[in-house]
């Protein structure tokens, strides 16, 4: 299960009569490379339906960034309502600039923004908490990830339900640089070291747009969970259950991008999972 090992997830030429110069936007280049935020949105519901057997209408994006995920959403169902929350003012803003000015003025009513702290105890109560293209990494501490995953069981709704995505396999523990050609750019994802003992590692993503290649352009200090591991805290702080949705495998042997709930997992190179906790 090998989907574009990142974060989960054309650059845009502007031309005038002025200038010929490209306008890098990294933001459009990360979303287009990385992020299927419609698909998810869709994956997300139906597995709340699967689980609870009724329709989820409050959404909680966690580490938003310039909140994709939470869009879609709002555009799923008109009586959906999402909120997102991060630390970062610059993908908000982009977010925000981007992505909340094309919702119709309704649809914009429904999302609300804080730029706040995920551990925050009276963040807004939610139906689904998700902490997507594994954001929730940048927790090393046990300790830390364990308040985390507490912190959302508080604020959500009964019968509520915690998602993240997870990934892994014997790719993760080497220095590897996979690229990935898009229409109009190609897409670079950068693992530059591995440490066992810690289980922490460093990557990178860079992109080339016409000829040029441009470095760092994100980067993520991580320490590497694993599932047994996430299952274990989610059970620790209180879920009630937790599941693990493993995606398919196309005929190439890349990720088919369709998701199932399984009780095991097949040793790949590299592999996508979601692990699922219900309130």
């Amino acid at each position: 299960m090998k989907k574009e090992m990142s974060h989960r997830k054309k650059v845009r030429r502007r031309v005038n009569k002025k200038s010929t110069a490209l306008v890098f936007d990294k933001y459009e280049l990360y979303r287009k490379a990385v992020q299927s935020a419609e698909n998810d949105v869709v994956f997300i519901w139906n597995t709340f339906r699967e689980l609870k057997g009724k329709q989820p209408r409050v959404f909680r994006e966690d580490f938003c960034g310039t909140f994709a995920l939470s869009t879609e959403w709002i555009k799923l169902h008109p009586r959906h309502e999402a909120v997102g929350v991060d630390l970062d003012p610059e993908p908000m803003a982009y977010g925000k600039a981007n992505y909340l000015t094309k919702l119709k003025p309704e649809q914009q009513k429904r999302m609300k923004l804080v730029e706040g702290n995920v551990l925050d105890p009276n963040l807004a109560k939610a139906d689904i908490v998700a902490a997507m293209n594994f954001s929730y990494f940048c927790f090393k501490k046990r300790d830390v990830l364990k308040k985390y995953f507490a912190n959302v069981l508080k604020t959500l709704n009964k019968d509520g339900m915690f998602l993240v995505d997870i990934f892994g396999g014997s790719q993760c523990y080497e220095a590897i640089e996979d690229a990935i050609k898009h229409e109009g750019f190609t897409y670079y994802w950068d693992q530059t070291n591995f440490d066992p003992v810690t289980n922490e590692a460093l990557f990178h993503i860079h992109f080339k747009v016409g000829g040029k290649k441009i470095e760092q352009v994100f980067t993520y200090d991580w320490r590497m969970w694993s599932i047994s591991e996430i299952r274990d805290i989610m059970e620790e702080v209180g879920f009630k259950k937790t599941h693990v949705y493993w995606e398919g495998t196309a005929p190439d042997g890349s990720g088919d991008g369709n998701f199932t709930r399984v009780d095991h997992g097949e040793a790949c190179q590299s592999w996508i999972a979601y692990v699922v906790g219900e309130k």
